[in-house]
């Protein structure tokens, strides 16, 4: 496994493969790597010739209240992981080099950002999409790879390629979950034990939520019984329930850690 750490070190890294016409695969993440990661991995493979990741704790994507100094970070545990899973190259850029001229991007969310996370957390899909597309210029994949667990992010960086006519397929990744249905997040690590398991009632109250509207409960009444039950779970707030894309999407925080899931109603 071969790893670049500037732009420079990653162009040397690449060019024979790209000159060979192989098909690059690639899966951005931000590090704190878990077995859904690592299932990214395996589908870029099944994808692509080569695959290759990046571990960045992107800025632009936290507000100045949320957990950006506090992100888990382990690089050697992560390098060590993706060299065990078989990854081809990870690109470790550094933030100075990859936002060379600026934070500021001329490229914008569309309409799949608005609502939902939009709604409580503004900046968001504003720093995804700024981050990715930088990335991409980089990388310059022919498939890049994202998890299905953030749903409304897939379909924002979906929306960014087509629109900028970038010539890469974006695959979804099905959630990987824990034994009791928990979607896994690097976040997952700021859980007690004692929250944990109330954590995994969330996947369940969705779940069970979109029984409901396929039983022919109206959207709004399934959504407003599911934050209901998720509060009387333990959860400390719920930001969203709500159905998008065939989907119910939902939000909610557990002591000082946000969650977010979704699941298909079809």
């Amino acid at each position: 496994m071969k790893i670049a750490r500037s732009r420079a070190e990653l162009d040397a890294l690449l060019s024979s493969y790209r000159a060979a016409g192989q098909r690059i695969g690639f899966v951005p993440t931000m590090g704190a790597l878990h077995e859904g990661h690592l299932s990214l991995v395996r589908l870029a493979r099944e994808n692509a010739d080569l695959v290759g990741v990046s571990i960045f704790v992107n800025p632009t994507q936290f507000a100045p209240h949320e957990d950006f100094d506090a992100y888990p970070r382990d690089e050697a545990r992560d390098l060590a992981m993706l060299e065990a899973e078989g990854a081809d190259f990870v690109f470790l850029p550094r933030a100075d080099e990859l936002y060379e001229g600026g934070f500021e991007s001329a490229v914008k969310p569309g309409a799949a950002a608005q609502g939902l996370e939009s709604d409580f957390r503004p900046h968001f899909f504003g720093g995804v999409v700024n981050v990715v597309y930088r990335l991409f210029e980089a990388v310059k994949p022919d498939a890049a790879i994202f998890g299905e667990k953030d749903f409304q992010q897939l379909q924002v960086i979906a929306e960014m390629v087509k629109a900028q006519g970038l010539p890469i397929t974006i695959i979804g990744a099905p959630i990987a979950r824990d034994d009791y249905g928990l979607a896994l997040s690097s976040r997952n690590a700021y859980l007690s034990a004692s929250e944990l398991s109330i954590a995994r009632m969330l996947n369940r109250v969705l779940f069970d939520t979109a029984a409901a509207i396929r039983g022919g409960q109206t959207e709004e009444e399934a959504c407003a019984a599911a934050a209901e039950r998720l509060l009387a779970e333990g959860f400390r707030s719920v930001d969203y329930v709500a159905v998008r894309w065939g989907r119910v999407l939902g939000a909610a925080w557990l002591g000082k850690t946000r969650l977010i899931d979704n699941v298909p109603i079809f």
